[in-house]
């Protein structure tokens, strides 16, 4: 009675691990702007829900509720969002979304996302410099 060996050699398994590593190295990076690119659409999304609370709320908003606050709206925040007060140039207010301190988008090079009252969007950068807003705002209409 003989008996057959069932297993993986060490050659094949090395040839196994070299494969997966190649393969992570080119998926990574995609996968990271995936992450970013969704974490994006969250924080506009979150400013035009602001938008419509602002809207409904008329002069009497003063600041945003809890939920409306943050992006995504439950859990841990990507975002925090602030309403600015009306100055002449906004047509009445203007909300910002800005990544958190300790968040994953906070080297983000969009930097802080801008919705206002005439429905203008822009986008700020921590340093004061103005990102390319196209390119911010290109998967969301």
């Amino acid at each position: 009675m003989r008996r057959v060996a069932h297993g993986f050699t060490l050659l094949e398994m090395m040839i196994a691990l070299a494969v997966a590593a190649i393969v992570a190295a080119f998926a990574l990076p995609g996968w990271h702007s995936q992450i970013a690119r969704g974490h994006r659409i969250d924080a506009v999304a979150a400013l035009y829900r602001a938008a419509q609370y602002v809207d409904a709320q008329g002069a009497a908003a003063a600041s945003l509720p809890a939920g409306i606050d943050q992006a995504p709206p439950s859990g841990n925040a990507v975002y925090r969002l602030k309403l600015r007060a009306a100055d002449e140039a906004n047509g009445g207010y203007a909300i910002v979304a800005s990544p958190t301190q300790s968040g994953p988008m906070r080297d983000d090079p969009c930097g802080a996302f801008v919705l206002d009252a005439n429905g203008v969007r822009s986008n700020e950068e921590a340093s004061g410099m103005s990102p390319a807003t196209r390119d911010c705002w290109k998967d969301h209409g």
